[in-house]
This record gives structure tokens, sequence and C-alpha cells, in this order.
């Protein structure tokens, strides 16, 4: 197929948006070997603080992919709430339920990053890694066939690959061009402005709350960590176009608070929109895959959605660069949808819940209890399954002197083996193969107890067992090799 009389160019996969989904999954297919293109209608990454909090889990996956450091560099923990009336601060609120940093994870409570400044540190990392991505790409089409998908643009070639996925936002191109539809609710049918601006007057230790008066919405003003900025959040509540200019933003500002209107002294960008909550109906179409805002709109309030959609890439790429490396049959692809369209529409309904105050942001928002028990991929072998089972994250704990988050990094499976003697399985000397199985042995500890834990590449016990009795059985499925003693 050519366009334009250019040939196609040739890839493994094409991630359609270079928003924190379409880079995530970038960064872990390059750094699995696979051939990814990233492609991105605007001219440059998007700006704005849009998603500003990163959860406990997103941090693990972070600690993964090599961009953690950088990414505590970029950003600062939550301030304190502080709610003013008529010019005065009337109380304090803390934002989010107390957590405590444990052995468990170290990441205990979010953490704050502008979402534009996320995505430049995982587009840094992923040009580490070699891998592309290609700006003023905008899809004219799609058509794809039992060997690959080819996406056609407005200029330039057209694009050849083994696999898509639409990581285009909540208005998908992709999606629409495929004929999936959403269904969701209006969360609420106010709009919301978000603006990220200069501000004078106001302290960069507090959130800012200022509740609604008379016939206003509410307005919030937070310190934009490691920036001088702080993002402008207003409730509006009449059905008008919200004015995003300086000018406008100012008399939403001065209306509704004790500043004055030359105290917002610039606007660096501003959006509105109206809080919904939409779930595809499916996260695939043959060889197309939905992920992150193409898949789920969530309202802001809970701070789930940057997060969902990075979960989206971890769970993704895993699995894609199992299948092209010849490491996985191709049906390992349908687990995708099975395990995350569920966790999706979970944290869908939390962060509604979040936004007509409902529940607070507490231990359920910070995602550490995601899981896949369910899942066609998980195998609980274990006669006695109190606690931590198989499906679910593996929490860190120090073995031997090692944290397992340390033996976790990287693209291989882990095999823990707690008060046992740990089965050869695969190649453990291989570093060149995201197959390759990382052999952890140390005394039982809860809340693994005593057995066997095979760890998926993406942190969740696929396998777990108190003898290694179909362990082998469970490896060939992934290529893993088979364990001794089976």
């Amino acid at each position: 197929m050519t366009e334009h009389g250019n040939p196609a160019e040739h890839v493994d996969v094409l991630i359609v948006g270079a928003g924190p989904t379409g880079l995530a999954l970038g960064v872990d297919l390059s750094r699995r070997g696979v051939d990814a293109l990233v492609v991105e209608r605007g001219a440059g990454l998007s700006p704005g603080s849009r998603g500003k909090g990163l959860q406990p889990r997103t941090m693990e996956v972070f600690d993964d992919l090599g961009v953690l450091d950088a990414i505590l560099a970029a950003g600062g923990d939550y301030p304190v709430g502080t709610v003013w009336q008529n010019g005065e601060r009337v109380a304090e609120q803390n934002m989010f339920d107390p957590a405590e940093t444990n052995e468990d994870s170290p990441y205990g409570a979010p953490w704050m990053v502008p979402q534009w400044r996320t995505q430049e540190i995982l587009r840094s990392r992923l040009d580490e890694l070699g891998g592309r991505v290609s700006f003023g790409r905008e899809v004219t089409g799609i058509a794809q066939d039992e060997d690959g998908v080819t996406v056609g643009f407005a200029s330039g070639a057209p694009v050849r690959a083994r696999y898509a996925v639409a990581a285009d936002g909540g208005r998908s191109v992709i999606r629409r061009a495929l004929g999936i539809g959403m269904t969701g609710e209006t969360v609420d049918p106010n709009p919301i402005l978000v603006a990220d601006a200069r501000i004078t007057g106001l302290d960069r230790d507090n959130w800012h709350i200022f509740p609604p008066q008379g016939d206003e919405g509410f307005l919030a003003i937070c310190p934009l960590a490691g920036t001088e900025d702080f993002q402008v959040v207003a409730q509006l509540l009449d059905a008008s176009t919200p004015d995003l200019s300086l000018d406008g933003v100012r008399k939403l500002v001065a209306a509704r608070s004790h500043l004055a209107p030359e105290d917002v002294t610039e606007v660096r960008w501003a959006s509105d929109f109206r809080p919904r909550a939409a779930l595809a109906n499916r996260f695939r179409q043959g060889r197309v895959f939905l992920a992150g805002d193409a898949a789920h709109v969530h309202s802001p309030a809970g701070g789930q959605g940057l997060n969902t959609s990075v979960q989206d890439a971890y769970n993704l790429g895993w699995k894609l660069g199992a299948v092209l490396r010849g490491e996985a049959p191709a049906s390992l692809l349908d687990t995708y949808e099975e395990e995350r369209r569920p966790n999706a529409a979970e944290m869908l309904g939390l962060s509604t819940k979040v936004h007509r105050g409902e529940t607070r942001r507490g231990e359920a928002t910070r995602q550490l209890g995601i899981g896949y028990r369910e899942s066609s991929l998980t195998e609980e072998t274990r006669a006695a399954t109190d606690g931590l089972r198989a499906g679910d994250r593996a929490p860190n704990r120090t073995i031997a002197g090692a944290r397992l988050l340390d033996a976790f990094r990287g693209p291989h499976w882990t095999l823990l083996a707690l008060g046992t003697e740990a089965p050869a399985v695969g190649d453990s000397n291989s570093n060149s193969n995201s197959n390759v199985v990382r052999v952890v042995e140390g005394p039982a500890t809860e809340p693994y107890g005593t057995g066997l834990f095979l760890v998926r590449p993406d942190g969740y016990v696929g396998w777990a067992g108190d003898t290694d009795d179909g362990l082998a059985k469970y490896t060939e499925h992934f290529n893993l090799g088979r364990p001794t003693g089976s």
C-alpha cells in the first residue's frame, strides 16, 4: 500500500497517541527489543497539567520502566488543603486519607507531577532506548487483515504494523473508525475549566479551596509541584462556553476568591470539559487494541485516569513483546481485554464516587489492590490460600537483604521460592531474552507464606504452589523452560 506515492513504513507495533499511555507502552516495548513507532497528530507533546497525580502503583511501574528518579526529581507531595471564605482561612482539609509508607510498597501516597512533565520524562526514556515518536501524523484511515494493520495519515507515508494500539484519547479516531462504541454516563452536567496559571498572592504550601457561593461553582487553586505554576480548576454552573483567555480566567478567579484580577499574571494553558465516565464496549478488534482514554474516560476527581491508562500499557506491553518474540502464542493477547476491562470499569466507578463525594481518596485509589485473580492466566494450586493469592500484585519484601521490587525490575519473570527449594526454570543466565526467569530464594515471609510464586513481568503472581507440581505445564505457555523435578 502506498499513499501520495510513498511506500508504507513497516514496524512491529504502531502506537497512535503520544500521551502517557502511548509513551509508557513505547518504553516498555522498546526495552523488549520490539520495533515500535509512536505517532502523534500534534506538532509536539501536549501541554497542560491535566492528570497531575501519580498513584503508588504507578510509581512502582515507573520504577520498573526506569523513569522513577526523574519523576521523583520533577514532582512533590500533595499539599494540605486550606478552605477560604470571605478572604479568611476557615479550615484545613486533607485531600487524601492518611497513608503510611511501609515495606509492602515504598510509595504510600500519591506524587504530584504535571502531566506535561511526565510526558517529557517518558519521551526522554523512549529516546534513550532507541524508540521513536513521529509528530504531525493525523490518522485518516485504518485497515487490517490477517497479517497486520495499515494506517494512513493526512501527510506522509502510511504505516504497516503487525499490531496497532489506539492511545489517542477520549475522542479516539481509531476507536471510531473501528466502530467500537462506549457506554457511560455524565458524571456532572456542569462544565469544568482547568488552567495552568501564574498567580501572586497565594502561598505554595497549600491547595487553596474556595467553596461554592450563591450561583457560582467551586474554585480550587493548587500549586503544581516542580513548577512556578498553579492549576486552576473551576466548576461552571451555566452552559455557556468557558472563556479560556487570560481575561476570562482573571474574571473567574476574582469573582470567586479574594484575589484581584491582576494577581493572575499569566495563563500558560487552559481547557474545559464535562466530567463523564465511559467504557469502550471492547478493548480489542482484530490486531488493534484500545488503551488509556481511548478505552475508558474518567472524571479527574479520583486521580485514576492517567494511572489506569499506564496500567493498560504495562499489561499490554509484556504480552505484545512475548508474542512478537515468539515466546508465547497469539492467544495471550486475548487476556488484555479479559484483565484490563473489568479493572477499568472498577476504577471508573471509583472515580465517579470520588467526584460525587460518596467516597474519599484513600486506599482504593492508590491502585495497589488491583489484581487478576479471575484471569485465565492465573493458577492457584496451594491447598491453603489465606492472604495473598495468585492473581494479586506481588508486594515488596526484603529477602536475603534485597528488595523484591529490585528483583522484579526488568522485562523478565521472577520465581520466588520461599521456605522451599527452587526448581530450575528457564535460562537464568540469559540477559537478552525477556522470558528469562530470575530466581529469588529465601525464608517464608508474610503475606506470601511458604511456597513457590511465579511473578509475571508486570509484577502480578501468575502461578502459585506448595510444590512445583504443575509449574512446568504453566511455563510451557511462555517458553520459560521446563523446571527440574516435575
